[in-house]
């Protein structure tokens, strides 16, 4: 198992905790390193260890990797930030990570749901940053979320044969599930806003947030996918519509990977090998 160390740094007079996997001592010194992002709300092992499993694979593979808990999570110190207000945390750890690794000249952030969007918003404000992966990223808004529901959740209910016993046994509150359907029909055939060109860059949608950061990073994304999850999905009807997301995506510098059946954690070990594997084999094709 890869070397690993203990950190300690300050952001803004809170203490942060972080571990740090290093590579052999007899691999060539790597100038790209990995900053594992946390979503919210885990700290720095991730649900099903995943992180932990992922930072120890790439140092095993000569890639130095470090994990750190945001403050008011974990170990470390302070108020609890919301993934929208974490780029002192993220300077920080960056910060502290080049100081454990002189040799390393640039960073990819690897972040998964509301820690992929955080990296995301980030990146573009980071010269070292040279590149993100993103896992499920959150794109929350209610018509998103409604139309995912539609489109995924409901047809897959459709073949569910305990939906079918519950009917069956006179267990299933119709007037509840048609309530719910009609909600969500209603907020996904509610009238989109415009972007936020030209207007006031606070009142714009997370999804156009995120878009626009994305666009100014101009650095290599790898997105990955989980089939079977709500998030991954609202991301996914996102980006598979006409617009400024589909161009986005459409262009060389974009990547994007898909397990089909997985969880939004990823929780079993054949999909978090695959991820691994997959985030491996794109930091050496650049």
């Amino acid at each position: 198992m890869p070397e690993e160390r203990a950190l300690a740094f300050a952001c803004r007079g809170a203490w942060l905790y972080g571990i740090v996997s290093l590579p052999a001592m007899a691999a060539t010194p790597q100038a790209r390193g990995v900053l594992i992002v946390v979503g919210g709300p885990q700290y720095r092992a991730g649900s099903h260890r995943q992180f932990t499993l992922l930072a120890r694979d790439l140092a095993a593979n000569g890639i130095p990797a470090m994990r750190f808990d945001y403050r008011g999570m974990g170990d470390s110190e302070g108020t609890l930030q919301d993934f929208e207000n974490v780029d002192d945390d993220l300077r920080a750890a960056i910060d502290r990570f080049f100081a454990e690794f002189p040799d390393m000249r640039e960073v990819v952030l690897w972040g998964l749901c509301d820690g992929a969007s955080a990296a995301a918003m980030y990146a573009p404000q980071d010269a070292r940053v040279a590149g993100l992966v993103l896992l499920n990223p959150w794109v929350r808004t209610e018509e998103g979320a409604a139309r995912a529901t539609i489109k995924h959740y409901y047809k897959n209910r459709l073949f569910d044969r305990h939906l079918w016993n519950k009917i069956k046994n006179g267990e299933f509150d119709v007037k509840a599930s048609v309530g719910s359907l009609l909600d969500n029909v209603g907020k996904a055939l509610s009238p989109r806003r415009s972007g936020s060109g030209g207007g006031d860059a606070s009142s714009a949608s997370l999804p156009e947030r995120m878009e626009a950061a994305l666009t100014h990073f101009g650095g290599r994304v790898l997105v990955v996918l989980s089939g079977a999850d709500l998030t991954a999905q609202e991301f996914a009807g996102l980006v598979n519509r006409p617009g400024a997301w589909q161009r986005l995506l459409a262009t060389p510098r974009f990547m994007r990977k898909q397990i089909d059946k997985a969880d939004h954690t990823f929780s079993r070990r054949p999909w978090q090998d695959q991820v691994s594997q997959w985030t491996r084999d794109w930091l050496r094709s650049w």
